[in-house]
This record gives structure tokens, C-alpha cells and sequence, in this order.
């Protein structure tokens, strides 16, 4: 028996849009009731960039998964990543005078926060709002310090925010498709909560995901996400590389991509006894001398980049914390073979990657169901910030009130 009212999560993906339709049971427990998978169109790294395409594509992916559900959704969750979105760190401070702390005295310092926010830069809006750490009199606490007696209360959080205009154009698209946005959830955000055990989230882990044409980074420690970042470079740039600096296609240098060790340490299959790409690997090109150490250098310096962008974001928070120290990898970009031998020496610490063994469907849809937990259950260190009311009349959509809004 089914208590809640069907309710979608949908994933926005360069390559694929992922629809669930879940439910609640009686026993308080989710109950998928159809997933879908369709090509992506309109939409790169997160942004719409063709509204009619995005329409389209995200119109038949909802359509099929209710279709398989046998439901008609009237609102749904979005869960995405973009290059564009920003992640600021506060730490406001109140006086309590020897007095008891209120909830008001935390939703003062948040609404204070929030209100420098808009004033630094009112073209972003809020996405979450993350609680992650309360400083009362020099001690540290980790839950909100409610009737506890202080004379000082500093209270650290994190917003992650995301373009106006941006959001605007996700609110039309589903508009067009006569569907509300109830909310946007990040999709590294969402990929914590289902991906890292409760000990991660506690002391401290760095999740990375390699992405096709980005790569994304989430910080998270005393179970919120401290700080994020999401670069417009991914596996597939090693791809591009290899096809533009030794003229091959991209569909060569994809199956190039696919049998390199990127432990850079054994890598005879490719090549011949005189060290030059074999001849099986031109699929569609004229084969030519292309020289072991040009291919892998190409492949490497790239790496590099990527991974050198990751290290200064994780040095932001300070090299010595443990979210630097315990870092696992995901994504479709883990994949690759040994890429968490060179990451583990690059970084100096064991890289751990998730992968799956016994794969089933459900694999494809970490990041949906991590924003089914957050839905269901809440998450403990997150405000949920209001919807701004322009964004919402522009797009014709009506606003929903969320608990803990600020």
C-alpha cells in the first residue's frame, strides 16, 4: 500500500536523462515503481542550452516512466551539477550573553548569512544551505546547541548557489513539459548521501566524480557538504586529446581511452616491439608511426590537470584535514584501468573506488537515489532555502513550502 503520492526524481546528464517514480509503503519504506533512461539533448554539463531539445528529451523520458508506473506526476525533483555553481563558506557569531541558545538565535546567524549572500552577488540563487559546525564559548558541536547556556555562539555553514538565469531556464523547460520543479537537489550532494557510509560523512571525505565532460568535487565532514566544485573538464577531454594531437578518430581514441593502463606503468598490448601504436588500433584511419611516449603523454598531462584542480580545491579546507586524507572516486571516468593507482600516488593517500561487482539497473541511478533518501528522510545539516518568487511567477510555476525554510 502506497501512503504518499507517487513522486519523480530526474537526473540531468550530458549523455543520459534517468527518470525514477518511487513511492512510500505502510512500512515507511521507498518502493520504486519505474525507472527510465533516455538520450540527453539540450543540455551540457548541467545547463540548458536548448530549451526546445531539453523539452523534448526530459517530456519523453517523464512520459515513459509514468507509462511504466502507471502514474501521472504533476511535480518532480531535479537533480544536476554545473560548472556555474558556487559554494561560499560563512561563519557569523551572536552574542548570548550567558543565556540559554533558541532556535532563533541560529536562524538569525543563517538569515544573516543568506542576506550578505544576496548582497555580494544578487544574480545567484540558493540550492542548499549546510549547517556543519556550531562553536559555543571556544567548544565544538556538531547538532544544533539548543538550551545550552553560552556567552558566544558562532555557527559555520555553507551555500551553494546556482545562476538566476540558469535556474530559470531548468523552472521553463519543465514548465514546457507541465510539470513543477519541486526542488533542485546537487547531484554531489546527492551522491554522498547514497554513496559514503556514515563514518565518511561524519569525519570527513572527499567524493570525486569523473564525469564525461566534467568533473565534480564534494568535501563533506560532520554530515554536511563544506565545499564543492565542479570543473567543465572530463574523461572525455583525454578522448579529444588523443584524436587531435595524433590525428586519429574519436572512435579510435575512445578504444584507446578504454585499454590504457593509466597506472602508466604497463602498456605493452598497445603497442609494437619498436613502441609505436599497433597497427589493429587504426579502425578508421591510415596507420602512421604514433610513438608510445607521445600517446601516453597526451593521456597524462591531461590527467594531471584534472587531478591538480582537484588537489587545490581539497587545500582549500587545509591538506591536513581528514576530507583530504579519505578520498574515494566514482563516476564513469573511475572506471578506467588503475586510474585509482595513479590517483592514490598523486594524492599520496589510498584512493578508494566504488564499483560494483554485481551490477543491476539500479547502478545507473546513485545520484536519483541519493536525492530519494534526502526527499524521504531530510538531511540532518541542511536548511532548505525558500524558492525566490520571481524565479517561480516567471516561469509559471507555484512555489512549495518547504520545513526549515530560510
Amino acid at each position: 500500500m502506497i501512503l504518499e503520492n507517487p513522486r519523480g526524481v530526474i537526473e540531468l546528464g550530458n549523455i543520459n536523462i534517468k527518470c525514477i517514480v518511487f513511492g512510500i509503503n505502510n512500512e515507511n519504506i521507498i518502493e520504486i515503481l519505474s525507472t527510465e533512461i533516455s538520450e540527453s539533448e539540450g543540455i551540457h554539463n548541467g545547463v540548458v542550452v536548448n530549451l526546445p531539445k531539453a523539452t523534448q528529451a526530459i517530456r519523453s523520458c517523464i512520459g515513459n516512466a509514468e507509462k511504466k508506473a502507471n502514474v501521472s506526476l504533476k511535480k518532480i525533483n531535479v537533480v544536476l551539477e554545473q560548472p556555474e555553481f558556487l559554494c561560499t563558506k560563512f561563519s557569523k557569531e551572536r552574542k548570548i550573553n550567558g543565556s540559554k541558545i533558541q532556535k532563533d538565535d541560529i536562524e538569525f546567524l543563517i538569515k544573516e548569512s543568506k542576506k550578505q549572500l544576496i548582497q555580494n552577488d544578487n544574480r545567484q540563487s540558493l540550492i542548499h544551505i549546510f549547517n556543519h559546525n556550531y562553536i559555543v564559548d571556544g567548544k565544538n558541536f556538531i547538532e544544533e546547541p539548543i538550551d545550552v547556556y553560552a556567552d558566544r555562539l558562532s555557527h559555520e555553514m555553507t551555500f551553494v548557489t546556482m545562476p538566476k538565469n540558469n535556474l530559470k531556464n531548468v523552472y521553463q523547460t519543465f514548465a514546457d513539459c507541465d510539470i513543477e520543479v519541486e526542488r533542485i537537489i546537487s547531484s554531489t550532494f546527492a551522491l554522498g548521501t547514497n554513496l559514503l557510509n556514515p563514518n565518511e560523512l561524519e569525519f570527513g571525505s572527499t567524493l570525486i566524480n569523473f564525469g564525461f565532460e566534467k568533473t565534480s568535487l564534494g568535501l563533506f565532514n560532520n554530515f554536511a557538504l563544506v565545499h564543492s566544485n565542479t570543473f567543465p573538464i572530463g574523461i572525455n577531454h583525454i578522448v579529444k586529446d588523443i584524436s587531435k594531437v595524433c590525428s586519429l578518430s574519436i572512435e579510435e581514441s575512445e578504444k584507446l581511452k578504454k585499454k590504457i593502463d593509466f597506472s602508466f606503468k604497463n602498456n605493452a598490448e598497445l603497442f609494437d616491439e619498436n613502441s609505436y601504436l599497433k597497427n589493429k588500433y587504426f579502425i578508421n584511419s591510415n596507420y602512421r608511426k604514433i610513438s608510445k611516449s607521445l600517446l601516453l603523454k597526451v593521456v597524462e598531462t591531461r590527467l594531471i590537470e584534472i587531478l591538480q584542480m582537484i588537489k587545490k580545491q581539497i587545500n582549500v579546507i587545509g591538506s591536513s584535514s581528514t576530507s583530504g586524507r579519505n578520498i574515494v572516486i566514482v563516476g564513469g571516468g573511475s572506471k578506467l584501468l588503475n586510474l585509482d593507482k595513479y590517483c592514490s600516488d598523486f594524492f599520496n593517500v589510498f584512493i578508494k573506488k566504488l564499483y560494483y561487482e554485481n551490477k543491476d539497473e539500479m547502478e545507473d541511478f546513485q545520484a536519483c537515489m541519493g536525492a530519494i533518501k534526502i526527499i524521504k528522510d531530510g538531511w540532518e545539516t541542511e536548511a532548505i532555502p525558500k524558492k525566490t518568487d520571481e524565479l517561480v511567477k516567471k516561469s509559471g510555476i507555484l512555489g512549495k513550502i518547504f520545513r526549515n525554510r530560510f
